[in-house]
């Protein structure tokens, strides 16, 4: 399946870019790896996937921290090997509902939540871009906005993190 990975790497308030091949990819870890590959010595760096204009993912990684992901679409972890590799990684890291209460009631939420959720849901950190522009609503609006491709979306999340112009240039490649 085609698809398109761009490895973004900001340091200071420059960002830096390079089209990365993930085939042959068989865990996050050689994804992370990719990723450093690109932009090692960076503050923050992401990662950004689309596949056949259905979904896209996001890694984020920051100089100290454990690797963040987001996947727009979760039946993606069906239909794709790497929507797989992500998805498995931003469904481990989905944060727990802050609702949830304590003792049996927070047992009898999480069944419900489960049972309502659906496949094509994201998953993942919605707040992985909070601080570049890009809050958890508007991230989660942007995925279900019918008619919007992966490739609007991703260029829109670059935009309010000031790195469309770099994103752009590797499409453009």
């Amino acid at each position: 399946m085609p698809y398109f990975a761009a490895a973004l790497a900001r340091r200071a308030s420059e960002w830096t870019g390079e089209e990365i091949d993930l085939k042959g990819v068989e865990d996050l870890d050689a994804v992370i790896e990719e990723l450093r590959r690109v932009g090692d010595d960076a503050e923050t760096q992401l990662l950004f996937v689309e596949e056949n204009d259905e979904w896209f993912a996001i890694v984020r990684l920051d100089e100290l921290g454990d690797p963040r992901v987001f996947l727009s679409d979760g039946r993606a972890m069906e239909s794709s090997e790497l929507g797989a590799i992500l998805g498995e990684a931003a469904a481990i890291a989905d944060p727990p509902d802050e609702d949830a209460v304590e003792g049996d009631e927070a047992e009898d939420d999480d069944e419900e939540d489960e049972a309502t959720q659906v496949a094509g849901d994201p998953v993942g950190d919605v707040d992985l871009l909070a601080d570049l522009g890009t809050p958890s609503a508007r991230l989660l609006a942007l995925c279900a906005e019918e008619g919007q491709l992966p490739a609007d979306i991703m260029s829109s999340l670059c935009e309010s993190a000031g790195c469309l112009e770099t994103l752009d240039s590797l499409r453009m490649a």
